[in-house]
């Protein structure tokens, strides 16, 4: 017999002996229902009334935990459509921030440019596509007069450049020229990302069916929740047939991706033909097509006209998430530094202590009083709070790690050692005095690294990163905390 069919035996056999406990549990239940009825029509009134309350109260709880349970889960702090905040929260944090030291001048020049393009009263839009897909050309088609290179071979625009146009209703409009995806690596980069968040608008050139690298940037830009327009350029190439066939597979791959309006353009284009002479011979002549930007036009104008309400508050709330990821980067910026501190602060007491108590262990062991007040003022710089129970099991998982590399952490430190003649007489307390600085210091810089990212103390992913940031700069920790040890060993003799 096949694997196949001994396969579909078991399957059958398994299926058939559920069918059987099944029916067996419905005849169970069934009877059981039965003889619970008759009981029931002979008790008297007040436990019939008892038992029928129980059973609903039984049946509404066992559906509200069902219910609970095929709930969505909320959306966590940080997620993708948390809530953007309101000016009033972004003083409060900008107050914080500078209370704090920190750098807020990015922060605040990005509401300052806010407010004048608030006094300007002008629709900012913002054009992306791939390398040579037109954008340029479209701009030059919409503004004649606009001084716009335009070169044959792909990436004439490499920096942001802003061209101004008055649509036919009369509205200013602000038009930045983004660099082409080729060259930012394909990808939508940060300078890209901050200037659709301060657009109105968002308008993508493409000249045909999306490539995957247009799709994911198209994607990106569509979760900025903006107006969008896409421009789907050198429509002349087309008949009206095919023209609209590639329209309507265009606006389908951008229904699944958000909400998109596909508008096909025509920035104009050279074409050849020939000319009978009068002699009868035929001469090639070249005849420049006129842009068709009308259809553009007129979309530009619907959403000015449609979201005349909104336009100036969605692209104030997206410049607010901008402003918020200012000041957040700026605090990332603080702690890395302030934890630097601590950890470096936190080795050298480390070392400090060895050498004073001169009486090394057996093993060396990462734990005691500065280890836990270590991870206890790193997890107050992030704002995070710790158990108990985490900080020891961080510490136990930490020295399982040493006594794994024991021998390494040693060796190297007595590597280090050897560049310091005349430190023989006190090596045992060196040594572990030097192994104690650059462990602490690859205990800290892990810790601090998991609380960034990782937004709690997760103690079996800060020993992992333990373990590889030994690998990573031992030599080098070891070489300067030796330096130190040896310091503080000649201190205390010149002073003895």
């Amino acid at each position: 017999m096949s694997n196949k069919s001994s396969i579909r035996l078991i399957l059958a056999l398994l299926t058939g002996i559920a069918l059987l406990f099944t029916l067996l549990l419905g005849i169970l239940l069934t009877d059981t229902l039965v003889n619970i009825w008759h009981n029931l029509r002979e008790a008297p009134l007040w436990l019939q009334t008892g038992v029928a309350t129980l059973l609903i109260l039984f049946s509404l709880l066992s559906g509200w935990l069902v219910l609970r349970v095929l709930r969505p889960p909320k959306t966590l702090p940080g997620a993708e459509h948390q809530e953007p905040p309101d000016r009033e929260t972004l003083e409060q944090q900008l107050q914080t921030a500078q209370d704090h030291g920190l750098d807020t001048s990015t922060a605040e020049q990005e509401l300052h440019k806010l407010e004048e393009r608030r006094a300007a009263g002008r629709i900012h839009v913002a054009l992306f596509g791939d390398i040579s897909s037109g954008k340029s050309s479209l701009i030059k088609a919409l503004l004649p007069d606009a001084q716009v290179r335009t070169e044959v071979t792909g990436g004439t625009t490499r920096d942001i450049e802003t061209y101004t146009w008055s649509s036919p209703a009369g509205d200013e409009l602000v038009l930045a020229d983004m660099p082409g995806l080729n060259e930012v690596g394909g990808k939508l980069d940060e300078l890209a990302r901050e200037e659709a968040l301060r657009a109105h608008i968002v308008l993508y050139v493409v000249d045909g069916d999306l490539t995957r690298s247009q799709a994911n940037e198209l994607q990106a830009l569509l979760k900025l929740k903006k107006p969008t327009l896409v421009a789907l350029n050198k429509s002349d190439r087309y008949s009206d047939a095919d023209l609209e066939q590639v329209r309507e597979r265009l606006q389908q791959h951008l229904d699944g991706m958000g909400k998109a309006e596909v508008v096909p353009v025509s920035t104009g284009t050279t074409v050849t033909a020939l000319r009978q002479l009068p002699d009868g011979s035929e001469e090639a002549v070249e005849r420049q097509l006129p842009p068709k930007v009308d259809a553009l036009q007129q979309a530009l104008q619907r959403i000015i006209d449609n979201h005349a309400d909104t336009l100036d508050s969605l692209r104030d709330s997206s410049v607010f998430v901008l402003v918020q990821r200012r000041i957040d980067e700026q605090l990332r910026i603080h702690r890395r530094e302030e934890a630097q501190k601590i950890v470096s602060g936190y080795a050298q007491k480390a070392v400090v202590g060895a050498i004073a108590a001169m009486t090394p262990g057996t093993d060396i062991l990462i734990q005691g009083f500065l280890g836990t007040q270590m991870i206890r003022d790193l997890s107050k710089l992030y704002d995070i709070p710790v158990r108990k129970v985490d900080v020891e099991l961080l510490l136990e998982l930490v020295q399982k790690q040493v006594r794994k590399h024991l021998t390494l952490v040693l060796a190297v430190a007595g590597n280090a050692l050897k560049a310091f003649p005349g430190a023989g007489t006190v090596a045992g307390g060196v040594l572990h005095a030097i192994a104690y600085g650059f462990l602490f210091d690859a205990l800290g810089k892990s810790l601090a690294a998991s609380l960034e990212s990782r937004g709690e103390l997760h103690p079996l992913q800060v020993a992992n990163q333990f373990e590889d940031q030994l690998g990573e700069d031992i030599k080098a920790s070891a070489a300067h905390y030796a330096r130190l040890a040896f310091r503080e060993v000649t201190r205390r003799n010149d002073k003895d």
